[in-house]
């Protein structure tokens, strides 16, 4: 029984080793309890691990959310914007197409499928979505940020 007690105050401890449950490097998580959270729950988590830059776990979560209620786009646009995260760009992708289908073209979608797009390098379609976000509201300061960053973007040589 020792034995059983010291693997488990093991185990216990690699919850807390950098890189160990999703953080910015590694991959997708893989959380044991995950059929615990009810939908609100698992989308209030996810948006606190995306806070803290654990994408995986954010990811994890907010599929979890999308899961439990397939009609929430707040759900959708945090799995879509974890994927983008963690360059998971075929999974994103699909993440903003049941976005799409959920909301239309609203102006987070169209701000955030262009932050995407400038991720993936293609300033072209970054700058179409950060536009009919901007035409949604000029006033947006998010939008206005997004466009001076892809300006920076385009001005940087590319190798």
């Amino acid at each position: 029984m020792p034995a059983l007690a010291t693997l488990l105050l093991l185990l216990a401890g690699c919850t807390t080793m950098e890189g160990a449950f999703g953080d910015r490097k590694s991959g997708l998580a893989d959380i044991a309890n995950i059929e615990y959270y009810a939908s609100d729950q698992a989308l209030a988590e996810a948006k606190n691990q995306f806070r803290h830059g654990n994408y995986g776990h954010s990811a994890t979560l907010y599929k979890r959310a999308a899961e439990l209620e397939p009609k929430d786009a707040e759900a959708f646009l945090g799995l879509a914007a974890s994927y983008d995260r963690l360059r998971r760009f075929d999974l994103a992708d699909r993440a903003y197409r049941r976005l799409f289908g959920l909301s239309g073209g609203t102006l987070q979608y169209y701000n955030n499928y262009g932050y995407s797009n400038l991720l993936r390098g293609n300033l072209v379609a970054a700058r179409q979505n950060f536009l009919k976000a901007y035409e949604m509201d000029p006033k947006n300061i998010i939008v206005a940020n997004n466009l001076e960053l892809l300006g920076a973007s385009a001005s940087v040589v590319q190798r």
